[in-house]
């Protein structure tokens, strides 16, 4: 069965533990799903000089994150890792150079959702690196040429989010009116089918302030580069929260 495709926006690492719209959505997104053999994984929260993929047999879970509760700190998600899957990985694409590495595991951007998906932890987990120094056409053009995973039973997977700005990020339920603008202008593109506008996103609206920096938003583009032509998508948790943070997720249909 070929896999459909998934982003996530995963905000704050507190939805692993608390009982929310958006840990709920999740949970129901898990059982939802076909179920895959593998998952690989493009988190906002893995950045390195080149592309990396993880290639331990049971990646460890990383708490990259400070200043949160102690149940949050000692969580653990004892997913297994994929070795020959990060081989397949590696051998994949032409596009880019890809390293093992066998020494990172599994950030929040990963096991906070799969938490919530996946809670079993039954289902190995492969995460791919954002390369910090690659324009967001390499990412595009990546996510492409690992699209023939699917139909190998590996859901690929971005977390990040759409819209992040921390820098100007508020405790209050609702979006900023320029947020929500740019949330909404970037899912008629989605929907629209024009991956370049996304990819140049540069011209969204108040591209500054909802895009400061581009690791939130790559694992999209990854998603988005492995699509089908033509193949529609459809939307969850598709609001923006703290002011900054857009929560939509989208999933291939």
């Amino acid at each position: 069965m070929k896999m459909p495709l998934v982003f996530v926006g995963h905000g704050n690492p507190m939805n692993a533990i608390e009982d929310n719209e958006f840990s709920r959505t999740w949970t129901q997104l898990g059982h939802e799903l076909p179920r895959p053999r593998a998952i690989l994984c493009v988190s906002a929260h893995w950045e390195t000089d080149g592309t990396c993929v993880t290639s331990a047999q049971m990646p460890e879970t990383i708490h990259d994150f400070s200043g949160f509760p102690a149940e949050l700190n000692h969580m653990q998600y004892p997913a297994p890792g994929f070795p020959a899957l990060a081989r397949k990985v590696m051998d994949s694409t032409r596009y880019a150079r890809i390293r093992h590495d066998r020494s990172w595991g599994l950030d929040h951007g990963a096991w906070s959702v799969l938490c919530r998906m996946y809670p079993r932890a039954d289902i190995p987990v492969v995460q791919l690196s954002i390369d910090a120094g690659a324009p967001p056409y390499f990412h595009y053009e990546l996510g492409r040429e690992l699209a023939p995973l699917r139909k190998q039973g590996v859901l690929i997977m971005g977390s990040g989010n759409m819209v992040h700005n921390l820098g100007v990020m508020a405790w209050q339920d609702e979006g900023f009116e320029w947020a929500v603008e740019c949330d909404a202008a970037m899912a008629e593109l989605i929907e629209a089918g024009d991956h370049d506008s996304l990819v140049e996103f540069e011209g969204l609206p108040h591209a500054r302030l909802a895009i400061p920096t581009e690791e939130h938003y790559l694992p999209l583009l990854y998603v988005l580069g492995a699509m089908d032509p033509g193949e529609g998508a459809s939307f969850f948790n598709d609001r923006v929260t703290l002011g900054s943070i857009s929560m939509r997720g989208l999933r291939t249909v």
